[in-house]
Formats: C-alpha cells, sequence, structure tokens
C-alpha cells in the first residue's frame, strides 16, 4: 500500500477505531501509540552487483506499559491528525510503500507490509503481514526459482555470486 492510499482510507474512513491486525487474529493492543514515522531512503547493491533505489514511509507503533488496561483504540482522526503534523514538519512521500513497524513480547520487531484491509461497522482493520527476505539477484547468480527457500541460497559458498 502507497502512504497516499493509506492517508486516504485514514480520511474516507473518520470516526472508526483504527486496528492494526499484525499476524492472522493477533492485534496490536488498544494501548498502543504511533512514535515515529520515518521518511527511509534505501541506496541498496544485491548479491549479484545490481544497485536499487527507493523509499519507504515507515510508521513505528508502540503500546505503552502505563495504558494496558486501555481498550478503546486510536481512531482513524487521531491517526490522520498525527500524520498531518508529521507531514508538516517532515513531509511524507506519498508515492512510496508505506510500512509499520512493530514488536511486543513474543513478536520479533518487523517492518510489516499492508496485505490488505477491512471496514467492520465502527472499525478501520489493517491487515499486516511479514514479507519473506529473497535473492534479488536469481539469475545473476544461477539460482533457480524453485530452489529458493532452501537452505542453498546465492550467497551460500560456491553461489557464483559473493
Amino acid at each position: 500500500m502507497r502512504t497516499k492510499e493509506f492517508l486516504s482510507l485514514l480520511q474516507d474512513n473518520p470516526d472508526k477505531s483504527l486496528l492494526f491486525e499484525y499476524k492472522d487474529g493477533h492485534f496490536v493492543d488498544a494501548n498502543y501509540h504511533i512514535t515515529e514515522v520515518k521518511n527511509i531512503t534505501i541506496d541498496a547493491v544485491d548479491c549479484g552487483a545490481n544497485t536499487d533505489f527507493w523509499k519507504e514511509t515507515i510508521v513505528q507503533l508502540w503500546e505503552s506499559p502505563m495504558e494496558k488496561d486501555k481498550r478503546e483504540y486510536m481512531t482513524t482522526n487521531k491517526a490522520l491528525d498525527i500524520l498531518k503534523k508529521v507531514d508538516r514538519m517532515k513531509p511524507m512521500e506519498r508515492e512510496v510503500e508505506i510500512k509499520f513497524e512493530y514488536s511486543n513480547p513474543t513478536f520479533h520487531t518487523s517492518q510489516l507490509f499492508v496485505n490488505a484491509y477491512r471496514i467492520e461497522s465502527n472499525k478501520l482493520v489493517m491487515q499486516l503481514g511479514v514479507e519473506q527476505t529473497d535473492c534479488k539477484a536469481k539469475d545473476t547468480c544461477g539460482v533457480p526459482v524453485e530452489e529458493v527457500g532452501k537452505k542453498e541460497v546465492c550467497c551460500s559458498p560456491g553461489g557464483g555470486c559473493c
């Protein structure tokens, strides 16, 4: 999902509770805060010596230990107000992917993609997911597509690209 799509979704669904499902059936607790919004620039070289460049928006979600008993979720209006304030200070790129950074004691810190969303009567539920790492230089490294995910990956000894 692009940043502009998320902002439009918030604006088009006023006064709804904003929930984040970080894995199937597991939700960020109602005591979450948006603690940071990052404008990220990635300038990378993959294992096949190919360069790449892109930008992302990362929104960090944090559960406050001081509000463990909180039951009402942040509203779409409040989230939009926070993001508008951020945008005035550090303009967000609208055409880039938006991800949500989150962890809790039983879920490792991850930058989660928006897989889907659903609108319920009084809720906007963002369905997040983890994307697996991948070798972007399969052709250069000689890694057949069906081999991806096995122990022998392009940067293994004798893999031909590192």
